[in-house]
């Protein structure tokens, strides 16, 4: 069944299909977590049906942002968000295996990649019923290796690369990055609340850039009365009750 919102009052309309990706936490945190600059060029790699491209032009109207769908389906539904939103000039989209990249967009051509990646290796955890949701959840489609082989053929140098990922994954994650001369930058913790162990984390890695990481403070979703925090508000574009 498809589904469409609004990502806030005014605001870009986002669609999603219970059979393919349901909207998380994980997507818009790592939507508010680039740093944009007008006129960048970004590359989503496993777009979906197009939410993440909408959170970072909804943040910075002035980015052309292409994503790499391999669900035909997906890309038929992320293509009529960037129609209904008036985006067409700026959100678009290709229909392929990530795995072969270099067939699809040509070499350094981007400012910036982002990836909402699978989290679990292959053969690993309970898995979906549907081979749309396996291959979101996990490796089975592609791995991390593939996803920053792309991400490093993708990207001029010095462009970025922010993806979200588990925190038990951070010592591949580094590796791999590594592996392909994308060097992590800059890391982010999220947890509940203050006091509990990380359940995701935000990276961000440079195409070529020198060894050197900037270890932020956590983001906290809930204070400590449970109530969501202005950075996860933020990140939904929710705005407080009195906010201009």
């Amino acid at each position: 069944m498809q589904h469409w919102e609004l990502l806030c009052p005014d605001g870009a309309s986002f669609v999603y299909d219970d059979g393919l990706f349901r909207p998380g936490t994980d997507s818009f945190l790592l939507g508010s977590f680039p740093r944009l600059k007008p006129g960048a060029r970004v590359c989503d790699l496993g777009s979906g049906t197009g939410l993440l491209g909408l959170l970072l032009l909804q943040r910075q109207r002035e980015l052309a942002v292409t994503g790499v769908e391999l669900l035909p389906e997906a890309v038929h539904l992320a293509e009529q968000a960037a129609a209904r939103n008036g985006l067409t000039d700026r959100l678009t989209f290709r229909q392929g295996d990530l795995r072969e990249i270099r067939s699809l967009l040509p070499a350094g051509g981007f400012d910036l990649a982002v990836c909402n990646p699978p989290y679990y290796p292959a053969g690993t955890g309970r898995l979906p019923e549907t081979a749309a949701l396996r291959t979101a959840r996990t490796e089975t489609g592609c791995t991390l290796d593939d996803i920053c082989a792309a991400a490093a053929w993708l990207l001029r140098w010095g462009g970025a690369f922010c993806l979200v990922h588990k925190p038990e994954r951070l010592a591949d994650l580094c590796c791999v990055l590594r592996s392909h001369a994308l060097e992590p930058k800059r890391l982010r913790f999220v947890c509940r609340r203050a006091g509990l162990a990380p359940s995701l984390l935000l990276m961000e890695a440079r195409r070529g850039g020198r060894p050197g990481l900037d270890i932020a403070p956590p983001l906290c979703l809930e204070d400590g009365e449970g109530h969501p925090t202005a950075e996860l508000d933020a990140a939904y574009f929710r705005m407080k009750e009195g906010s201009p």
